[in-house]
């Protein structure tokens, strides 16, 4: 595949993100978690869905920048190690950590996840292992890999003390929600979704290519109206919810 094309694939990819943010931002909820309903059909244990939709991405990732014909050099394998170093956690250790027995979640959005991450897992490891010009070995002191692994690093301590924190929230047996309170709770209803967009928009900016500014743009479409959501979910089913919180960007939304 030559890199017309490849461009060509990457950009109706994001074209399709940015025509889905609007439907799931103002008229779609995806029925898991907290919205879970019985009408988008099948349901199935919501701890394995997780694991197998999201263990697709770091699999097909590593198959295809593994057995890409680009030459592995430094830069190359610290962009594949941050790749697995999130997926390790979000796929595996997050999901067998969670408080979720008995709960379900639609075969549905199951499948939908596993192309989601498979065309995310092949568009970025295709690219790095295959399609891209290679990468200078002094990259890791260049201005995109120094402010980008710091972008990326933030948001990842961000997305996983707040995970930490509303797994805390809960005891053992319990399965009622609470309002979160401190840290950047205090000025958003999602700081875990927050740290997962910064985490892919600084791993855009290390790596300064297409497929992962696509993965970026991807992840906010999804995750920005996710935690529309969530945020307009609290303040439905919390009387004493705080008015002055944002639902995803501080100050902003």
């Amino acid at each position: 595949m030559s890199y017309a094309d490849f461009q060509t694939i990457i950009y109706a990819w994001i074209a399709l993100a940015l025509l889905l943010f609007p439907i799931q931002f103002w008229r779609i909820t995806a029925p898991y978690g907290r919205h879970i309903n019985q009408e988008w059909g099948f349901l199935m244990d919501n701890r394995l869905g997780w694991v197998v939709m999201e263990l697709v991405s770091p699999i097909t990732f590593a198959w295809f920048f593994i057995t890409g014909e680009n030459e592995k050099n430094l830069p190359l394998w610290i962009f594949f190690s941050l790749w697995l170093l999130h997926y390790m956690n979000r796929s595996i250790i997050y999901p067998l950590r969670t408080k979720t027995t008995g709960k379900k979640i639609p075969v549905l959005i199951v499948l939908s996840a596993i192309f989601f991450n498979s065309v995310n897992g092949w568009s970025n490891g295709f690219y790095l292992g295959t399609v891209a010009e290679p990468y200078p070995a002094n990259w890791i002191t260049s201005p995109y890999f120094l402010f980008g692994i710091i972008i990326f690093f933030t948001g990842a301590i961000i997305n996983i003390k707040s995970d930490n924190y509303l797994l805390g929230l809960r005891k053992p047996g319990e399965k009622k929600y609470a309002i979160p309170r401190g840290g950047f709770f205090n000025y958003i209803s999602c700081p875990n979704h927050f740290g997962e967009i910064l985490e892919w928009t600084g791993f855009a900016i290390l790596t300064w290519n297409i497929a992962a500014a696509a993965f970026a743009i991807w992840t906010a479409a999804n995750l920005i109206p996710r935690a529309h959501s969530h945020h307009q979910w609290y303040l439905k089913n919390f009387p004493d919810y705080p008015q002055d919180r944002k639902a995803v960007i501080p100050f902003i939304l």
